[in-house]
C-alpha cells in the first residue's frame, strides 16, 4: 500500500512555538502559492479534500500535519509567495517556514512543489536556500506537466535539473500531475527511501529516528 493512503489529520501550528513535539520522521511539502501542492497532497494521499484546495491562492496559512501509517508525518507548510496576502502576514509566514525547515531536528526531506510552466522562481531559490544548508534531500516534483507537451516537459525538467546540479544527489527532479496521475509512484519510492522503508512494507513497518 502507497505510504501516503490512509493519511490522518493531526495538528496545524500558527508559530513556530507551537509545533509539536518531534515524534517520529517528517517529510515535508512546500511550494509557492497556486503551484499545486494541495492537489499533489491529495492526489498522493488518495483523497479529495486531505489538504484544502482553492483557486484563491495563499489560504493555507498554517503547518499542518497529517500523520501516516508508517509512523512518519507528511508536513504540509504553507504556500508561499502571494501578493495579495498582507506584508505582516507574509513576513510571518516566511518567519515560521524558516524556523521549521532549518531547525525542525526531525524533519528528513523535503518535497518542493513547482509548477512546471514556471519552474525556479526567486521565491523557490529561497526556499532551497533555506533548507539546503541542513544537507538532507530535496526533491522537486514540477506539478500540471498535463499542461505541457512532452517535449515541453522533458525540457522543463532538464531545465531544473542543470540549474540546480551543483547541489549534487541531493537534490532529484521530476514530472507530476494531479489531474492524470502520472508521477506518483516515483514520488513514494523517493520518499519510501528516505525513510528506510521498501516499497512493500512502507505502510507497515513504523519509522523512528
Amino acid at each position: 500500500m502507497p505510504i501516503f493512503r490512509n493519511a490522518q489529520f493531526e495538528i496545524s501550528i500558527a508559530k513556530p512555538g507551537g509545533l509539536p513535539p518531534p515524534v517520529g520522521a517528517e517529510v515535508a511539502f512546500a511550494g509557492r502559492s497556486n503551484a499545486g501542492k494541495s492537489s499533489a497532497i491529495n492526489t498522493l494521499a488518495g483523497h479529495t479534500r486531505l489538504a484544502y484546495v482553492s483557486k484563491t491562492p495563499g489560504r493555507t496559512q498554517l503547518i499542518n500535519f497529517f500523520r501516516l501509517n508508517c509512523g512518519a508525518a507528511l508536513v504540509d507548510l504553507p504556500g508561499y509567495g502571494y501578493a495579495k496576502v498582507p506584508e505582516a502576514i507574509r513576513k510571518q509566514w516566511g518567519h515560521l517556514l524558516e524556523t521549521y525547515l532549518r531547525k525542525r531536528e526531525n524533519l528528513i526531506g523535503l518535497v518542493l512543489i513547482m509548477d512546471s510552466r514556471h519552474p525556479l522562481t526567486p521565491l523557490d531559490h529561497n526556499m532551497i536556500g533555506w533548507f539546503a544548508p541542513t544537507g538532507r534531500p530535496i526533491h522537486i516534483l514540477l506539478t500540471k506537466s498535463d499542461k505541457l507537451s512532452r517535449n515541453q516537459a522533458s525540457a522543463a525538467q532538464a531545465f531544473v535539473r542543470q540549474s540546480l546540479a551543483a547541489m549534487g544527489p541531493q537534490v532529484s527532479v521530476q514530472l507530476f500531475s494531479s489531474l492524470k496521475k502520472t508521477g506518483v509512484e516515483e514520488v513514494e519510492s523517493v520518499v519510501a527511501g528516505w525513510l528506510g522503508l521498501s516499497d512493500a512494507h512502507a505502510a507497515a513497518e513504523p519509522v523512528a529516528l
